[in-house]
This record gives structure tokens, C-alpha cells and sequence, in this order.
């Protein structure tokens, strides 16, 4: 039997969902994928932290409501979140980071990854900021102690665009995409195309849990420009960073754009975009666009995300799936671990050699 020893770095809805999988699903991982997860150390701002080499049991850490600084009162718990410690000295195989992270530099979320490379475990991610501002390095840190650092879940949560990207259309000759990369901001356009202005839109995106407290990363494209830079770098071969992408939020759309587009036989997107052009070089830029009702990305619809992928032997290749959501965010993780599962006797094989 094949087990990973996993470390949580962040308990919020991502890696509790990837918990609450752990308690519910391990059986069958064992039988259908050929492992089992064992969760070892969590690490929380609010909780605290806990380690244990023989295990935490999964079901317990979900359905037990902690107080702050509650991990204290579980054996190896601490009231503190001493998330260096953990993610160097636990007995993890794997750090599972999903905490949050500062757009401008991707801490503390990048330090995390760092940490846990250079102790040579693997990571996996789904913090944009890693992975748009830091991926190079990371990369670099990952072959260096022939570990995996991997951050499907990035970008549209548990669709896997860049795996499919990377692997189902290889030799496909990928030149661009375009894309429906936040649900917040598709989902406020929808409803301001049913009637509601910008403002009550945004409300009710909050109180159906779509928006933030603060909407401003999405309704101003800042998230869909952290994912255009991931995209762009990791199926384009690009070397972006944020600042290199041109970017405009849908704030200044106005009833009387939405209606004149209806008219026209068109309907508004925010849409975040990247190509590599004849000299090679790549241009992206996210910002809204009248797209005609026969546009793949037209009748994406509510929260959904989706990307069209151009390549010139098949044309377009469109995705659609979720782009965000707890159990999806974590399916992400999930299809990470099974990467690198899959990929194990490669790094096992290099270690062996040296």
C-alpha cells in the first residue's frame, strides 16, 4: 500500500474540504488510484497548529468546531501557527498550501512553497500567487531536490486546463487563448444583462458567497491577470509578469452598454487573453469584450469559467468546468497529488542516481 503523509498549510474551505475527502474517500483511492492520503500536521492562522507522525484523523479535524487557537487542545497541538516549523521539520511527503496570498508578492504563500521545497517535499498549490509571481524559481527549487511543484488549481479550480492543455493537446501547436477566468465578475454581468445595475449586481454576487467583502481583484480583472500570467508562462513559454498585462474591469460598464450590445446581437465578457505572435513574442491583456452570441465563450453563463485554447492543427479547443468552489478547489489538489503519484518513480529514480 502506498501512502502520503500530508501536511495542510491554511484550514479554510479549501484544505477542510480536502479533509473532509481524506475521511470520506480513502478507501477508494486505494482501490481506484493506488494510495491513500495520511494527514499529518496542520497548520492554521486562527487555530494553531498540530502535528502527529502517526496521523490526525481526518474526520475529527472536520467535524470538530475548533475556537481560536483549538488546535492547542489536541495532542501535539499548539495555540500558534509556527507554519515554518511545520512545513520543514513534519513528517510530511506532501505540503498541501491553500492559504492567502498578497498579489503584489505572493507572501506568505510563496515563502511557504519555498520552505517546503528546499526540504525537499513536494507542494501543491492553489494560490495564484505562487504560481504568477514565483513559478521559475519554485521550478528551479523543485528539480534541484527532485520534488514536484504543482498549481493546477490556480487557475479554474478543479478543471484541469493546464494538465489538459500540456498533455491531451501536445503537438496541437497552442498559440493563444482566451478566456472566462472569475466567476465573480461573468456572474455580475449576467445579471446586469437580466436588468440590475452594476452596484446591485455586485450585492447579490456577495450574498450568494460569488464576490468578497472587497470585489475589487474581481470586478477590476486583477484575479483574471494573475491567471493570465500563469497560463501564458506555462503553455506559451512566456516570462510575463502582472505588470506586462494590460488590464480593465468591467466597473465602467454602464445599462446602456449592456443594452446596446443585446441589440447588436451581442453580449459583454471579461476576458483575459494571450498570444504569441509571429516574432514570438507573447501579448496578453484582460478586459471586457462584446463577443457575437455564436462566440464558444458567449453562453458561458453564472459562476462558470471557461477557456478557449487556439492551436493550428484542431482550431479552437474550449473548456468549460467551475472555477471555484470548496470540494472543486480541492479536487484540484487531489489531481496534483495524483500527478505526482504518477510521476513518483521518476523522482525516485533521480535520487537514486546521485
Amino acid at each position: 500500500m502506498v501512502q502520503y503523509n500530508i501536511a495542510l498549510i491554511g484550514f479554510g474551505g479549501v484544505n477542510r474540504a480536502l479533509a473532509q475527502l481524506v475521511a470520506e474517500r480513502n478507501e477508494q483511492w486505494q482501490a481506484e488510484l493506488g494510495f491513500r492520503l495520511n494527514i499529518v500536521a496542520v497548520t492554521d492562522l486562527d487555530l494553531g497548529s498540530v502535528v502527529s507522525a502517526n496521523g490526525i484523523d481526518a474526520r475529527m479535524l472536520v467535524e470538530t468546531k475548533f475556537e481560536r487557537g483549538g488546535f492547542a487542545k489536541l495532542s501535539g497541538g499548539s495555540a500558534e501557527a509556527d507554519n515554518e516549523k511545520v512545513i520543514r521539520h513534519a513528517p510530511a511527503d506532501i505540503i498541501a498550501e491553500a492559504t492567502f496570498t498578497n498579489p503584489d508578492d505572493g507572501e506568505p504563500a510563496v515563502s511557504h512553497c519555498r520552505w517546503a521545497l528546499e526540504s525537499g517535499k513536494h507542494v501543491v498549490t492553489t494560490n495564484k500567487g505562487p504560481a504568477a509571481l514565483a513559478a521559475a524559481e519554485l521550478k528551479m527549487l523543485a528539480r534541484r531536490h527532485h520534488v514536484a511543484f504543482e498549481y493546477e488549481g490556480a487557475v479554474m479550480s478543479g478543471t484541469p486546463v493546464i494538465r489538459m492543455a500540456k498533455t491531451t493537446l501536445a503537438g496541437a501547436c497552442l498559440t493563444g487563448f482566451e478566456g472566462i477566468l472569475n466567476g465573480t465578475s461573468n456572474y455580475v454581468l449576467g445579471r446586469m444583462e437580466a436588468g440590475l445595475g452594476f452596484s446591485a449586481a455586485v450585492s447579490e454576487a456577495q450574498a450568494m458567497g460569488y464576490a468578497e467583502a472587497d470585489p475589487t481583484a474581481d470586478v477590476e480583472g486583477y484575479d483574471v491577470r494573475l491567471k493570465v500570467v500563469i497560463l501564458a508562462n506555462e503553455l506559451l513559454g512566456g516570462a510575463l509578469k502582472p505588470a506586462d498585462v494590460s488590464c480593465k474591469g468591467i466597473s465602467s460598464l454602464t445599462a446602456s452598454d449592456i443594452e446596446a450590445a443585446a441589440k447588436d446581437g451581442c453580449r459583454w465578457k471579461l476576458i483575459g487573453s494571450a498570444s504569441r505572435n509571429e516574432n514570438g513574442r507573447i501579448e496578453a491583456s484582460v478586459a471586457p469584450r462584446r463577443l457575437a452570441l455564436d462566440h464558444p465563450l458567449a453562453g458561458v453563463s453564472g459562476a462558470t469559467n471557461a477557456i478557449s485554447f487556439r492551436t493550428d492543427l484542431l482550431g479552437a479547443v474550449t473548456v468549460t468546468g467551475p472555477g471555484a468552489g470548496r470540494v472543486e478547489t480541492a479536487y484540484a489538489l487531489l489531481s496534483d497529488i495524483i500527478a505526482i503519484h504518477r510521476a513518483e518513480p521518476a523522482y525516485t529514480t533521480k535520487e537514486a542516481a546521485e
